[in-house]
């Protein structure tokens, strides 16, 4: 499904009247158009299913073995943003942490990036970030062991409503050994 500009430009439009501002103003000609390929870029995650960014993302490489065999994957500190579904309202400050124990396979440490991203760019639940997030690490992976926590403010919280700036929102999705091992879990906080 690709996003409707042309739609947006005339809901946008539409919006500035009802806020009582004059669309035809300088300031505010092409502001519709801003909004719009703004919006297709903030929202193109809502382009793509998770198989679909499992696919576009999925190259891979044999892992490495260990002698003990307990190799880990630790990407920290991804910073994207996104928006909630309930308000629109930005989540910013957002750090992701992806972890997963190989199987077979490791995935480029950019496309973890990139795929943290992608998922971030829809409206979306935080909770549901990190459950997307390990569903196309998985799918990539063939990993059961995987881990994602994101720590985020957002506007909703902090800017209307109870307006708490200082207010975090911390999630974790844990998978697998993620789920029952304590030692796991110590090292992705």
């Amino acid at each position: 499904m690709a996003i409707d500009q042309e739609a947006i430009k005339y809901h946008i439009r539409g919006i500035l009247t009802a806020l009582g501002d004059d669309p035809e103003r300088e300031g505010l000609l092409e502001t519709p158009d801003r909004v719009a390929r703004m919006y297709a870029e903030m929202f193109e995650g809502m382009n793509y299913s998770n198989h679909e960014i499992a696919e576009m993302f999925g190259k891979t490489f044999e892992a490495p073995t260990s002698g003990n065999g307990q190799n880990i994957v630790i990407v920290k500190d991804i910073e994207v943003f996104s928006h909630c579904e309930h308000h629109m309202a930005l989540m910013y400050d957002m750090r992701v942490t992806v972890a997963y124990i190989p199987k077979a396979r490791v995935i480029g440490l950019s496309k973890i990036a990139r795929i943290a991203d992608m998922v971030a760019k829809r409206l979306q639940l935080q909770e549901r970030i990190g459950s997307d997030i390990a569903d196309i690490i998985e799918e990539i992976t063939g990993s059961d062991d995987v881990a994602v926590c994101i720590e985020a403010s957002h506007s909703c919280m902090t800017a209307r409503g109870i307006c708490r700036p200082s207010a975090k929102t911390y999630t974790e999705t844990l998978r697998g050994r993620f789920g029952t091992d304590e030692s796991l879990q110590n090292r992705i906080r």
